[in-house]
């Protein structure tokens, strides 16, 4: 075996480079659930006493925290201090759950992964499914907290806007089904935009439509419900013809009958309706998708999208299946045209139409 050197440390590099960030992944969700990252924002620099003080913990492990959070980029070092502060960006990321660019879910949705690894091993050797409920319970908070800060502005303020005429519908009050809403945020974000259009969450996991519930409640909300009900059966809405609009956020990857979904969302779609499809970003060419954001993707694509669909032998489409395989699934399940309506750097729009 002729070993190329250089080719190697390049490599010894990148694989040391990834052991340090699946270690620090635990102590981002510590800083998180310990409020260090809160108590640093917008304080300036501060000692390890100082932020052990603040945030009520032990000083040493707050200094060891700090040590391995500097040299991970996520805050900066003064050495001529010997004090650390969060950078503005990183504290957006990191500190301020009511941002778009929030992180810290995706690590709930790490720790789950490692959770389950063990689960998703034996797939390997069996070519089995998981469903989504058999995940560990970090994988639904942490889904919820990841995508929750991408939904809070975008659905309202650029998506539904894509597709046209749907705004106009709903600001007049029409009837939208949002099909394996999960814990709701997507459902509860457009309810609160949309004040005289009536909304219903469908999910067939039920421990996540009780949460929905809860959080509608919390809210106030008079013009939205949730039921149990898997994407090739929910009802129509009561006492109306159809939906203007049905979506799906980050989900029909998932589903053991994507193309079953589409003969039902078009089945319950009242003229002129549009179906939303929201999935992860992806190109149609593997060789674009070898970058940082496929790398994520495809990983929780092999932890979780994947044996989702294979425990209903479904196609296991996965959370890099491209704009074109999404489309013909759709046109699949009886749509006419389907386009890409809108683009971020996670998530694809598309407009399906009867």
């Amino acid at each position: 075996m002729a070993i190329d050197e250089a080719k190697l440390h390049d490599f010894l590099g990148k694989a040391v480079s990834d052991m340090g960030a699946a270690l620090s992944a635990c102590l981002v969700m510590i800083g998180d659930r310990l409020g260090l990252y809160k108590a640093m924002a917008g304080a300036g620099p501060m000692t390890s006493a100082e932020l052990a003080a603040k945030a009520g913990c032990a000083e040493r492990y707050v200094r060891e925290w700090l040590l391995n959070q500097a040299a991970g980029g996520y805050v900066r070092y003064h050495p001529e201090s010997g004090r650390y502060s969060l950078p503005d960006e990183q504290a957006f990321c990191l500190a301020d759950e009511s941002s778009p660019v929030f992180l810290c879910g995706g690590f709930d949705v790490i720790q789950s992964c490692h959770r389950d690894e063990p689960k998703v091993e034996r797939a390997f050797r069996t070519g089995e499914g998981i469903p989504w409920g058999d995940h560990d319970t970090c994988l639904f908070c942490g889904t919820e907290r990841f995508f929750g800060g991408t939904y809070r502005g975008s659905p309202v303020g650029e998506w539904i806007p894509a597709l046209a005429g749907v705004k106009e519908r709903l600001l007049a009050g029409g009837h939208v089904a949002d099909v394996g809403c999960g814990h709701a945020i997507s459902t509860i974000l457009m309810a609160r935009a949309f004040p005289r259009s009536t909304f219903v969450g469908f999910d067939a996991h039920g421990p996540s439509i009780e949460c929905a519930r809860k959080k509608a409640a919390a809210e106030g909300l008079k013009n939205v419900t949730f039921e149990v009900a898997d994407a090739t059966s929910f009802p129509a809405p009561k006492g109306a013809g159809g939906y203007d609009l049905v979506a799906c956020f980050d989900c029909l990857h998932d589903m053991a009958d994507p193309v079953g979904c589409a003969r039902q969302v078009r089945s319950r779609l009242a003229p002129g309706g549009a179906w939303m499809v929201v999935e992860p970003i992806a190109s149609d060419k593997t060789e674009e998708n070898l970058n940082p954001v496929g790398r994520t993707y495809s990983a929780a694509s092999t932890m979780i999208c994947v044996g989702a669909s294979l425990a209903g032998k479904g196609p296991a489409l996965g959370a890099q299946a491209g704009p074109k395989r999404l489309s013909d699934t759709i046109r699949a399940g009886g749509f006419a045209s389907v386009r890409v309506a809108t683009t971020t750097p996670f998530n694809m729009v598309l407009d399906a139409r009867a």
